[in-house]
């Protein structure tokens, strides 16, 4: 399947200012299947390393960190002559050598002329406490699951999604179209994006084994919990995997310690939320209480919530029926709308931003997320139904005096005074026409 994360890739290999790349990104987003089908497209020729699966092969960076020496080294393993610029040099699962990922600074300083990625699970992890870490030598590339629109381009609507890429006016889609693409959000909301997961509904067509295969993800990354922490920290860094699901089900979806044991403070946790968001398996959005640019400054570091990295394992995780694809919109409205706004948290890092955000006013008012563009700040509110109700917009606006208010729900793409409604399914596109 192809991924949008090839046109970055393409545009890394012809810039005058290439450095090696490191992607990001959590286990099974299909980091590796993506570098080896760029290579193979792109390249004359691939060698390509896996630390995990060979041990051996960090003993070649225990010999020499000199990038020519390396160079002829791995030649001899791979029995390819590696040629610069022709040849793409893959060192995955880099996390389990270290001098691996040091010597990329030398491949930056003294032979750039060869293009080298690497990858590797739970990275952010790794790369945050390594001594070694190639600072300001290397360029970073993240990978998420895949995007909605990725999904339907998997599943040959590539028409469907060209109609939603090119859209440049608020004049809404026809019934049609609108319900069609609706039905394969409904799907895409169960299923998510894990590449395993979206192939094997392609080929079978069957929401069962699908969940199977979610779950098979969800235990594989809870037995990374065993490998890579340390014993001490597990019990809270599996606690708090476990919350995710309960917490977005509350009315307030805060993330809230107490939640989990009665006696339980922020402090306690924070090292294993901070754990899970660099490994990729969560995201965070902070609170903020003064929209104002930039958003970062006037974040609350204490107040947040959680959101899964993808919304079909968010869906395995709480044990949601595959009965609810079928039966009308009950998929939209489970859990008080958290597959939804787990979804648009999803959307919005994947296609325009890393940090998210969100706004409350004293209880008495939430904005689902804010934000970012050309120095001004945007409130979005994500409706589950296809009611009108917009009481928080409407607050925020007498507020703070905001032109653009905007929605994403059920119903068609419109404009209405200073109320800017995206359908659900063209949340990447928001402010962007």
């Amino acid at each position: 399947m192809k991924r949008d994360i090839y046109h970055q890739l393409k545009s890394w290999k012809l810039s005058k200012r290439r450095k090696p790349l490191i992607i990001n990104g959590a286990r099974q987003v299909g980091k590796t299947h993506a570098l080896k089908y760029f290579g193979a497209t792109y390249y004359d020729n691939v060698v390509y390393l896996n630390f995990e699966k060979n041990e051996n092969l960090s003993g070649y960076f225990d010999i020499t960190l000199d990038p020519k020496e390396l160079v002829k080294i791995l030649s001899i393993h791979s029995d390819i002559d590696i040629k610069p610029s022709e040849t793409l040099i893959i060192l995955d699962e880099i996390q389990e050598c270290p001098k691996a990922l040091n010597s990329l600074k030398y491949f930056y300083e003294e032979a750039n002329e060869y293009h080298v990625i690497a990858a590797g699970s739970l990275l952010g992890v790794k790369t945050n406490r390594s001594k070694g870490f190639p600072v300001g030598k290397v360029s970073f590339l993240y990978l998420y699951p895949m995007t909605f629109f990725e999904f339907l381009s998997a599943l040959k609507h590539d028409k469907l999604r060209d109609l939603l890429e090119s859209t440049c006016s608020y004049d809404s889609f026809p019934d049609p179209i609108h319900s069609k693409l609706i039905e394969l959000l409904k799907l895409y909301l169960f299923i998510g994006g894990m590449p395993e997961v979206v192939s094997e509904y392609i080929e079978s067509e069957n929401l069962k084994i699908v969940r199977e295969i979610q779950l098979e993800i969800l235990d594989a990354y809870e037995r990374d919990f065993a490998k890579h922490v340390l014993p001490k920290d597990i019990p809270k860094i599996s606690t708090v995997w476990d919350q995710v699901h309960r917490q977005l089900a509350k009315e307030n979806k805060k993330f809230i310690f107490s939640a989990i044991r009665q006696s339980a403070r922020g402090k306690e946790y924070e090292d294993a939320i901070q754990w899970l968001q660099d490994a990729g398996m969560i995201h965070k959005s902070h609170c903020i209480k003064t929209p104002k640019f930039p958003l970062s400054a006037y974040a609350d570091s204490h107040i947040f919530k959680v959101f899964l990295l993808d919304v079909g394992l968010l869906g395995a995780q709480s044990h949601l029926s595959a009965q609810t694809i079928i039966s009308g919109h009950l998929l939209f409205t489970e859990f008080k709308g958290s597959l939804l706004e787990n979804y648009v948290a999803q959307e919005l890092v994947a296609s325009r931003t890393h940090k998210l955000y969100y706004w409350t006013s004293s209880g008495t008012a939430e904005v689902d997320f804010l934000i970012e563009e050309n120095h001004e700040v945007f409130p979005l509110e994500v409706k589950s139904g296809e009611n009108n109700k917009k009481k928080s917009l409407l607050s925020y606006k007498e507020k703070y005096q905001s032109d653009q208010l905007l929605r994403t729900t059920l119903m068609n793409l419109k404009h209405d005074g200073k109320i800017y409604n995206y359908p659900l399914y063209l949340i990447s596109r928001i402010l962007t026409f």
